[in-house]
């Protein structure tokens, strides 16, 4: 397309989105990948410069499993979950509301936006608690396993995103949580980033991730399944056709919908991926609605 035409293909959605509130959940790739995080910070900026109020939200669980390898502790997982013992909690705040935060804010300010680091200790930004034990299958037998300081999310205060984020900054958000104890709970990202939708009722719901979408066949990149509504989902869960790996970005787009956010899921290693997706026709990814 012509320079002008693709500007004008973008106004009807600048239109539809001015001042509404967007949740950008950042993970995958995104993260390892400086080049790509580079181009998702610079939509970022783009989309606050035209009246678009990004709220960011990231996970960081290779960087944390890296570093916990660097440091001789080697990750514990059992039945497939990842045990938070006291020291690996230590290093998850340390990767997430230190290292994978600080970068994402510092790419910002580079491209001329104003990010601000947060974390749900932050005015009890992220209330949760811990964890129930897992049942899970070891060995042919169900066992019981307490994950550690594993948390579930019970509230969201929105306050502190509104204030921020009507002053003009991104905020960007590690899912470190707090219970009433006082206690640090690293909680899954994709949950938090669709409470965090349902919550400030965001015009959308965005799950960067290193995939196209939700795939009927994970094989096979032509079945794609472009728009989806939250029944249809829910029955490609039952039927087993959405794999283990998908089901927390779905869970969290089931979440968010419930409370009318539209949810994408879309591949973030794309250059410009959130510009394609929000101000297109064509779009990329999966809808959920």
């Amino acid at each position: 397309m012509k320079r002008e035409e693709v500007l004008i293909e973008a106004l009807p959605y600048l239109r539809e989105f001015y001042g509404s509130k967007v949740v950008i959940k950042m993970g995958g790739h995104a993260l390892v990948d400086e080049s790509i995080m580079d181009k998702i910070t610079q939509d970022l900026v783009l989309l606050r410069f035209v009246g678009i109020c990004p709220v960011v939200v990231h996970g960081g669980g290779p960087e944390i499993t890296r570093l916990m390898e660097r440091l001789g502790k080697q990750p514990k997982f059992i039945g497939g979950l990842r045990i938070t013992d006291d020291e690996t909690m230590e290093i998850a705040r340390m990767v997430l509301v230190g290292s994978v935060n600080e970068r994402i804010v510092s790419l910002i300010g580079k491209h001329g936006g104003k990010g601000i680091g947060l974390s749900g200790n932050d005015g009890t930004l992220i209330a949760a608690k811990k964890k129930r034990k897992q049942t899970v299958g070891i060995a042919g037998e169900e066992r019981e396993v307490d994950l550690g300081w594993v948390g579930e999310i019970e509230s969201i205060n929105a306050e502190i995103i509104t204030i921020t984020s009507d002053q003009g900054y991104i905020p960007v958000i590690s899912p470190i949580a707090v219970d009433n104890a006082g206690n640090s709970l690293n909680v899954n990202a994709d949950s938090v980033a669709g409470e965090i939708a349902y919550t400030i009722k965001a015009k959308k719901l965005i799950l960067l991730t290193d995939v196209p979408g939700v795939l009927k066949d994970p094989a096979d990149m032509s079945t794609l399944i472009s728009q989806a509504t939250s029944d249809e989902i829910k029955k490609l869960i039952a039927q087993k056709v959405i794999g283990e790996g998908m089901i927390p970005k779905v869970e969290a787009s089931l979440r968010a919908a419930s409370g009318g956010v539209t949810a994408h899921i879309i591949d973030g290693r794309e250059p410009h991926s959130l510009l394609l997706e929000l101000l297109t026709d064509k779009g990329i990814g999966t809808m959920i609605v």
